[in-house]
C-alpha cells in the first residue's frame, strides 16, 4: 500500500496526462469541455485526491488528507472510528459516498449552528435546479481520484460486494 505522498503523486501524474489528452481531443474537436467543466472537474479531483482520500479512515492517526484539512482535520476522527481501514470506505461507490455523505453533515451541522446563533444572517443558496453539466464533472472527477487510490492500493472493483457476500454465506 503506498504511502499518501504517493498517492498525491499518482493522482498528479495521471490528471497531467488526462488534462493533456483532453486538450488535444478538444482542439481536434473529438471532444467539447467547457471551461466551466473542465473546473469543476479539476477542483473535484483535486478535493478527492488531497481533502477526502479514502485513508482518512486512519483519522486518528497522522494522515495526508486529515493534515490538508489544518485546524479542521480533528473533524475527520470521528470519521476514522466510525470506518475500519480498508473496510466499507475502500470500497468503489459507497466509500467515496461516505466521504460526500460525511462532508455534507459537517456543513448542514454549521448551517444549523449558524442559523441557530443568527436567525437573521442572509445565508447563501444553491441555485436549483443544479444542471447535469455541472454535476457530472463534479461526479467523475472526485470519484476517479478515489477509484486512483484504490487501484493503486489493490483493491478491486466488488471488495465490499465480496466482503459482504462471505458474510452473508458464513465464511
Amino acid at each position: 500500500m503506498p504511502s499518501g505522498r504517493v498517492h498525491n503523486l499518482i493522482n498528479i501524474a495521471a490528471y497531467s496526462v488526462l488534462a493533456a489528452g483532453a486538450l488535444y481531443a478538444t482542439r481536434q474537436d473529438l471532444l467539447v469541455v467547457t471551461p466551466a467543466q473542465a473546473l469543476n472537474f479539476t477542483l473535484a479531483y483535486a478535493a478527492g485526491t488531497f481533502l477526502l482520500s479514502p485513508d482518512l479512515d486512519l483519522a486518528e492517526g497522522k494522515v495526508d488528507s486529515k493534515r490538508h484539512w489544518g485546524v479542521l482535520g480533528v473533524l475527520w476522527v470521528p470519521y476514522g472510528m466510525l470506518f475500519s481501514h480498508r473496510g466499507w470506505s475502500h470500497s468503489w461507490v459507497i466509500g467515496p459516498l461516505t466521504r460526500l455523505l460525511y462532508v455534507a453533515l459537517i456543513a448542514a451541522l454549521i448551517v444549523g449552528l449558524v442559523r441557530f446563533i443568527a436567525p437573521d444572517l442572509q445565508m447563501p443558496t444553491i441555485p436549483q435546479p443544479i444542471a447535469w453539466k455541472v454535476v457530472l464533472p463534479l461526479l467523475i472527477g472526485y470519484y476517479l481520484s478515489q477509484w486512483l487510490h484504490l487501484i493503486a492500493d489493490g483493491v478491486r472493483p466488488d471488495h465490499g460486494l465480496r466482503k459482504s457476500y462471505r458474510k452473508v454465506r458464513g465464511r
